[in-house]
C-alpha cells in the first residue's frame, strides 16, 4: 500500500511555529515515528509552501497511490485550484489539521478543498496523521 502525505505552507516549521497549537515536534521526527508504527506501508513525505507545486504532486502521484493525506494548511480556505485538482485525480485524499479548524478564526471554519475530499480529521495534533493512515489501511 502506498500513502502519500502532502503538507503545505508553513508545515515546513512545525516544531517552531506556534508550539501552543502545533506542538514542539518537527514532522521530520513524526514521520519517522509514523513510518515505524506502520513497516508494511509505503509512506511517502512532501511538503512545499507553492500551490502550484502541491497541485503538480497531486497530479503527478494521483492515479497511482492508494491514499493521500493533505494539510493543505492556509490553503484550505482559500484554493479552489487545490479543490480542482484533488477533484481531478483517481487516489482518494483525506484533509488533516493538526489543530481544530472550528475552533480556530471564524476565516479558518470553512474549507474550500472539504468537499472533494473523501473525509476530514481535524484538532487531533499529529495523532491525526496515524488515523489518516488506518482509515486507508
Amino acid at each position: 500500500m502506498q500513502i502519500a502525505i502532502i503538507n503545505g505552507p508553513n508545515l515546513n516549521l512545525l516544531g517552531k511555529r506556534e508550539p501552543g497549537i502545533y506542538g514542539n515536534e518537527s514532522f521530520e521526527s513524526y514521520f519517522e515515528k509514523l513510518k515505524a508504527q506502520y513497516p508494511d506501508v509505503q509512506l511517502t513525505y512532501f511538503q512545499s509552501n507553492i500551490e502550484g507545486e502541491m497541485i503538480n504532486h497531486l497530479h503527478e502521484i494521483g492515479f497511482s497511490y492508494d491514499g493521500i493525506l493533505l494539510n493543505a494548511g492556509g490553503y484550505t480556505h482559500t484554493s479552489v485550484a487545490l479543490r480542482d485538482a484533488i477533484s481531478a485525480i483517481k487516489t482518494p485524499v483525506l484533509e488533516i489539521h493538526i489543530s481544530n479548524i472550528h475552533a480556530r478564526e471564524e476565516f479558518r471554519h470553512k474549507s474550500m478543498i472539504a468537499p472533494a475530499c473523501v473525509g476530514s480529521i481535524c484538532g487531533l495534533g499529529m495523532k491525526g496523521y496515524a488515523l489518516g493512515v488506518a482509515y486507508f489501511l
